[in-house]
């Protein structure tokens, strides 16, 4: 179905997708499209797309306090280390999604995430520079030409799966991609569009 963007009733005009949930709107005026280069966060990002496969975003979502707190605020220090009484003690954790496949890939996940940080040259780097450092600035008018995987998101998915990352096929890191500020996807007429095509907005780090 095609949907434009949509004027709310605080005077914004905004992507159609978080619909009029506070929470949902919340995110994605702050969060969703603001270029990430924090290494840390952007494991924790894509370990979050990876739990959502056969889920909605907003599922997780609502989840991700829970699931900071069950994987030690995603530290890939620590999750690398993890063994299977921990496992255990998070497929009982009735407040993240329980599946061990997944679990399992994360673990194996933050392995690959340290050797990238060990030998260079860095996650983030990594990443951004499959796109020349800045944001990819799209001119979607509608969310029925946002696609749902690229050609780029193809690529990146080889090369996170060949460095032995889990759960990254290229649907999962596209929408990572779009979350992280990689893509701006914003559509044209929402007024995030503008504020996410640089480096205007940055994120906003987790107090440590």
């Amino acid at each position: 179905m095609t949907r434009t963007a949509q004027l709310h009733p605080d005077g914004k005009t905004r992507c159609p997708w978080p619909g009029e949930d506070a929470f949902y709107v919340a995110y994605h005026d702050t969060e969703w499209g603001v270029p990430e280069y924090d290494d840390r966060a952007l494991y924790e990002k894509l370990m979050l797309d990876g739990f959502q496969a056969g889920l909605s975003w907003i599922t997780i979502l609502r989840k991700r306090d829970n699931f900071r707190k069950a994987f030690d605020d995603f530290q890939p220090e620590k999750i690398a280390r993890y063994n299977a009484k921990k496992v255990h003690a998070l497929m009982n954790d009735a407040g993240i999604v329980r599946n061990k496949a997944k679990i399992d890939g994360a673990i194996l996940s933050a392995k690959s995430y340290l050797d990238i940080m060990e030998k260079g040259p860095g996650f983030s780097n990594f990443l951004w520079d499959f796109v020349d450092g800045k944001p990819k600035v799209n001119q979607f008018k509608s969310t029925a030409s946002v696609p749902a995987s690229t050609p780029l998101s193809v690529q990146i998915s080889k090369e996170l799966s060949s460095r032995g990352f889990k759960f990254v096929g290229p649907t999962i890191v596209y929408a990572f991609m779009q979350a992280t500020g990689m893509v701006n996807d914003h559509l044209v007429t929402c007024f995030c569009h503008e504020s996410c095509s640089g480096k205007l907005r940055t994120p906003r780090l987790k107090k440590k």
